[in-house]
């Protein structure tokens, strides 16, 4: 059977009101994959692991926002992360990238944005990093910064995320529920030629094979031709690049996160898996699309001291064979979390009355079931 999972499908729940629209795939019966998520399904399923937001709507132009994403709840500047990028198709501009494929690490809270306001998170962060107790004698500080062009809803041109957005979006972060949709640098994003946003999702792996936790949060503006579990929805609603009714351009900024003891280079390893979760979603990575995988290992034994006795460090890391399953996991809690952007989104009008309409979810829903009831 092409469809894989176990569709409880309440017909009657699918056209109710407001609160319907804060639902996530799985909520409507949608389960992705084998493995099992965390108890949150969330990135911060992974312990220490905080996200905050900015979202910011303001009058019939501004529809944009910041996310950020910590590693651990200390500093982090001076608790560095192992962590590796890996550049799945490059027309972007994250910043930060040149020292931690050099380096390995990351020393700052990971922000997302639009385009045109990555200089303006890359200072606040700075200036969060050097404010820091401990860091009075910093120097130098890596940001890092990605970024999608939200530019169809939001008056980008006007850079309206300011220093005190990020730096909210930072102090705010929490290890709880993460919200989804149309919020942080979510708010005004487009996905699939629908509204997309902020989605996240988690997986546990079994005892057996290490038990750890992995967690991803994405942040979906990009197109294709959209398939949910293997069903060709993007086809079926006649909504894809081919068609010319939405422009298959844009990004996808992926942010994993695992308590597994990992080197940055399995993490790039990590990483690359990421883009097979957004392929099968329908993905493409058109020409003018910039997805980026970030990938971070927050397991304690593995951090980096800004300033350490010796010049050897000692620590576990797992073994390449051990990765397989961790590899699964990211794909799994790749195409969950964008699922989700889309599910959680609602419709939204923005900059020059321009208007992106939520995800069908009825008639996503009707061809789930059908697919169920007529396998092929």
């Amino acid at each position: 059977m092409r469809v894989c999972f176990l569709f409880i499908f309440v017909f009657s729940i699918v056209i109710q009101g407001h609160a319907q629209d804060q639902k996530r795939a799985r909520d409507y019966g949608i389960e992705i994959g084998v493995l099992q998520p965390g108890a949150l399904n969330a990135i911060t399923d992974v312990s220490g692991v905080q996200v905050g937001h900015t979202t910011l709507i303001e009058g019939e132009h501004i529809r944009t926002g910041v996310t950020a994403i910590l590693a651990h709840d200390g500093n982090i500047f001076q608790e560095k992360v192992p962590a590796a990028i890996y550049i799945g198709n490059g027309f972007g501009k994250l910043a930060g990238y040149s020292q931690v494929k050099e380096l390995g690490n990351i020393e700052t809270p990971i922000v997302l944005t639009n385009t045109l306001n990555v200089a303006t998170a890359i200072d606040a962060l700075v200036g969060y990093s050097l404010a820091l107790p401990g860091n009075e004698n910093v120097r130098s500080v890596n940001a890092v910064v990605g970024e999608t062009n939200d530019g169809y809803l939001n008056d980008i041109r006007g850079r309206h995320v300011d220093e005190k957005a990020v730096l909210d979006a930072i102090l705010n972060a929490n290890n709880g529920e993460v919200k989804e949709g149309n919020v942080g640098a979510g708010t005004g994003t487009i996905c699939f030629g629908y509204k997309g946003g902020i989605g996240t999702a988690s997986r546990v792996l079994p005892k057996k094979a290490g038990g750890y936790t992995l967690g991803v949060l994405v942040q979906s503006n990009f197109g294709g031709v959209l398939e949910i579990n293997g069903v060709q929805v993007g086809k079926q609603l006649g909504r894809y690049s081919d068609s010319f009714k939405y422009e298959a351009d844009g990004s996808c900024m992926m942010v994993v996160m695992t308590d597994a003891p990992l080197d940055s280079r399995n993490l790039e390893r990590l990483a690359k898996r990421a883009m097979l979760g957004l392929a099968k979603t329908g993905g493409i990575a058109s020409n003018g699309s910039g997805d980026y995988v970030i990938a971070v290992s927050t397991a304690e034994s593995c951090r980096i001291p800004y300033r350490a006795e010796g010049n050897t460090k000692t620590h576990t890391t797992l073994r390449n064979e051990a990765m397989t399953p961790l590899f699964l996991a990211t794909i799994e809690a790749t195409e969950e979390a964008i699922l989700n952007s889309l599910f959680a989104a609602k419709t939204m009008t923005g900059r020059n009355g321009h208007t992106i309409e939520a995800l069908p979810k009825k008639q996503v829903l009707q061809m789930l079931k059908k697919e169920i009831e007529n396998p092929e």
